[in-house]
């Protein structure tokens, strides 16, 4: 996917943006095909809290439980004692367990349906699954689903990047960083991008799960 025009549009709002978005690892992410809302959303449930390689290693091992067939209805046939004893805690499980329900009464779209729905009626759907909060699905939205205008205003690599990109002595507070973004619009997912790179090793590309 061709992002000049985005990236025009960012670099034309400050020299300091300009020079950020020059420097840094470019805007990458598209829209990620035929991902599977359930996976996505039971990985971003197991890494929780949790540094990548330990939350790596516990999804292994809840992984390696089914094989090929991990789906929503072998998930609720699991005894608890089982996932728990992958490592997840009681309250993980009881997340896994409720997303797996969700999945399959509809409450969590399909892949082909989400890519129907705008990002708000897609938040306000997930966020209706225990444990799943704006900011899991926010990553989903930008990651997985290579939505341009997501903005993780409560994301503190993005309050982070910002501060240091524009020499801020002081994080600025969800309100402000709303305020900030709306210069950026329709593009606020190249800026958070840009804003992590601020702060990242420049040869590393992000994954989703690594904003926790």
């Amino acid at each position: 996917m061709n992002h000049e025009a985005a990236h025009r549009h960012l670099r034309e709002s400050h020299p300091l943006m300009a020079d950020l978005v020059d420097r840094a690892r470019r805007f990458e992410v598209s829209a990620g095909g035929k991902f599977r809302p359930f996976e996505a959303l039971a990985e971003s449930i197991a890494y929780q809290q949790l540094s990548g390689k330990a939350a790596a290693t516990i999804w292994g091992r809840v992984r390696a439980l089914y094989g090929r067939a991990f789906d929503p209805k072998r998930v609720l046939e699991t005894p608890d004692e089982k996932l728990r004893g992958a490592g997840l805690s009681r309250s993980k499980v009881a997340a896994l367990k409720d997303l797996a329900a969700k999945t399959i009464d509809g409450t969590v779209p399909t892949n082909r349906a989400l890519s129907r729905m705008k990002d708000e009626e897609i938040i306000e759907r997930l966020t209706t699954v225990r444990g799943i909060g704006r900011w899991t699905v926010e990553m989903l939205l930008l990651f997985d689903l290579g939505r341009l205008d997501v903005w993780p205003v409560n994301d503190y690599g993005v309050q982070k990047g910002f501060a240091k990109t524009f020499k801020k002595r002081k994080l600025p507070t969800p309100k402000q960083l709303q305020k900030h973004g709306e210069k950026w619009r329709p593009y606020r997912s190249l800026a958070a991008w840009y804003f992590w790179r601020a702060l990242d090793d420049p040869k590393k590309a992000p994954n989703r799960l690594e904003r926790d």
